[in-house]
């Protein structure tokens, strides 16, 4: 290949990139995510309190979504920084912060390059975000870079064989991913993930556990409901299909949260989502 060509070919790899984190964020900016992370909270509390996060630590949240796991932290007295592609969950996290008198800021960005200088965090956490990012190589130099030696990333990824693995697939059905994309669920998967972490990190660890208190005060047809109008990826599932379509996307989720949930009392459900927790230090 000539240089010229080379050239041409990694503008042409730029511009795929570019189009798709453009697609990203017009996703996860859709629908009211802020709201459908509100059933996610009390678990988020519950894995951040199990984590030996110390206050006074400056700690980073990368793709912090509404803040429902970097707001418990800044609870625990840290210094916390947000960032995430979605600027209107920026902004809510940045409102709650002000409304509870918190110390944290949110910032919008890109977990694959990130605003902030070398050595900058003394911890890295990334709860259910940053394995979205098509390009884990730059994720996980990112995440070195702002880290000081010895600091500690914690991660929680969906694993392949999860309730939202499943549910991605189903979207995947209607809204196929962009030729080459690689699976976030990868994350999830402990040989990949070490592989991913091995240059920077050491005394990786990994542990499957269940996504905390994660219910719902809803019938199986409520929760379809309100997936498809608050959560981003399922709601632009919805608008990419017909009525027919519709209705089989309707029948493919009522049968995934049948499948992975339980009984939660009057009327309501609690899912089980199955997470990989990456704990790592920074070389």
């Amino acid at each position: 290949m000539t240089i010229q060509a080379q050239q041409i070919e990694e503008s042409r790899g730029s511009e795929a990139i570019a189009a798709l984190k453009a697609r990203q964020k017009a996703t996860w900016e859709d629908g009211d995510y802020a709201h459908f992370a509100k059933y996610m909270e009390q678990g988020a509390i519950d894995i951040v309190s199990n984590w030996h996060l110390t206050p006074g630590q400056r700690l980073l949240d990368v793709a912090c979504g509404s803040g429902q796991s970097a707001l418990p932290a800044a609870r625990l007295g840290l210094k916390v920084t947000g960032v995430d592609i979605a600027q209107n969950l920026v902004d809510c996290a940045n409102q709650r912060a002000r409304d509870e008198g918190l110390d944290a800021r949110f910032d919008q960005g890109d977990a694959e390059k990130l605003p902030f200088e070398e050595a900058s965090f003394d911890s890295v956490i990334s709860m259910i975000g940053a394995m979205f990012a098509p390009r884990p190589d730059r994720v996980t130099s990112e995440f070195a870079r702002v880290l000081r030696p010895g600091g500690t990333l914690y991660m929680c990824n969906w694993t392949p064989r999860s309730m939202p693995a499943q549910l991605f697939q189903a979207v995947a059905k209607r809204v196929p991913p962009p030729p080459g994309a690689i699976s976030p669920v990868l994350w999830g998967d402990e040989s990949t993930a070490r592989q991913r972490l091995t240059e920077h990190f050491t005394n990786v660890k990994f542990r499957r556990k269940l996504y905390p208190k994660w219910h719902f005060p809803f019938s199986i047809d409520e929760l379809v409901m309100l997936f498809h109008t608050t959560f981003g990826p399922v709601k632009r599932a919805f608008e990419a299909v017909d009525e027919a379509g519709q209705q089989a996307l309707s029948r493919d989720l009522a049968e995934i949260y049948r499948t992975y949930s339980l009984p939660a009392g009057e009327g309501g459900l609690t899912l089980q989502g199955e997470y990989l927790e990456v704990i790592a230090t920074r070389r």
